[in-house]
């Protein structure tokens, strides 16, 4: 397998879900789908295909020396990244629709998206951190 292909088609297909989700108060209903759906399946189904492909790799989850081992083959790098670009769209994609159903100003939304991106876990108490402001202010008004 060409984990170097691979690597860059993921990767332009991820991007091209975060631009989906970017573009969403234009076309919501097509974001949702494209960005929250589509795109996180076709991750989702690679990652299938790379962990399937691999052959059996020492390794494992039982502790921190197993993990270090186990991502020291490319296999499991590769199906550890896909695993970041598709929970990442997933959580930045259900970050938009939470934000339009409670009616958070887009511009708030978008600011977490690229924290979401890079810092996953970061960005998700970010834009809850958001929603939180946004419900206090709510309360006192």
């Amino acid at each position: 397998m060409d984990f170097e292909l691979l690597f860059s088609l993921v990767g332009l297909l991820a991007m091209a879900g975060w631009v989906g989700l970017f573009v969403s108060p234009w076309t919501p209903k097509g974001s949702d789908l494209f960005a929250g759906t589509i795109v996180p399946v076709l991750l989702a189904t690679t990652y299938l295909g790379v962990l399937l492909s691999s052959p059996d790799e020492s390794g494992g989850f039982g502790s921190f020396a197993e993990v270090m081992e186990l991502f020291g083959h490319p296999g499991a790098v590769m199906a550890g990244w896909i695993h970041f670009l598709a929970f990442d769209l997933v959580v930045g994609a259900w970050a938009v629709r939470v934000g339009r159903r409670e009616q958070i100003p887009f511009w708030a939304v978008a600011c977490c998206l690229p924290v979401i991106f890079m810092l996953g876990p970061l960005g998700f108490l970010l834009f809850n951190g958001v929603r939180g402001v946004r419900r206090i202010r709510g309360r006192s008004n």
